[in-house]
């Protein structure tokens, strides 16, 4: 069990049969009236995220998540292969537990399965990656890095906005929570 008050991002809970994962929490105490915890919670089973208030200080079990570290091996008729690094198993992860992250997927890569009862609810992809830009519209001469931004296609699907002096064929790192340019690789 966990108290509301202690709510954070990342903490899995226990909530209508269901696991949920805090993606905001806020405790609020207003002038008059008892303290509650707003939260943004994320159905791990059904991906749904939607807002729940909780009365401050009330008890809720957590669930119980294993996450286990993987290797992306590969796609095949919407099918995601991910091999189990301790047990050497191959797990197949149907492309709409993924959602939009297969767009920053690429082989060997190391990811972190979620089981809850033994079933796959989520993939944590590392916080960062390096892809190539494979389209983009061309720089100017004079573009500088603090000036505006363009949409550029990743090599693996994701639009993202990057720098002006960006170009085709250049690894860019980007934050894969945000979807947002950090750096040239």
């Amino acid at each position: 069990m966990i108290s509301t008050n202690d709510f954070h991002s990342g903490v899995t809970i226990e909530l209508e049969g269901d696991a949920h994962l805090v993606l905001e929490s806020q405790h609020v105490k207003p002038g008059k009236g008892p303290a509650f915890v707003r939260t943004k919670l994320r159905n791990l089973r059904t991906g749904v995220i939607f807002e729940k208030t909780f009365d401050a200080g009330v008890k809720v079990p957590l669930a119980r998540v294993e996450r286990r570290d993987m290797q992306f091996l590969y796609e095949s008729d919407g099918q995601y292969f991910f091999m189990d690094e301790e047990t050497f198993d191959q797990v197949p992860i149907a492309a709409e537990t993924l959602g939009d992250r297969v767009q920053f997927l690429s082989e060997n890569m190391q990811v972190k399965v979620v089981l809850h009862e033994g079933r796959v609810i989520d993939v944590e992809l590392p916080t960062t990656v390096e892809q190539t830009v494979v389209e983009t519209d061309p720089g100017l001469r004079g573009d500088t890095q603090s000036g505006g931004t363009k949409p550029a296609r990743l090599e693996g699907g994701a639009v993202i906005q990057v720098p002006l002096f960006v170009q085709t064929g250049e690894r860019v790192k980007v934050d894969t929570r945000t979807r947002q340019y950090i750096s040239r690789a």
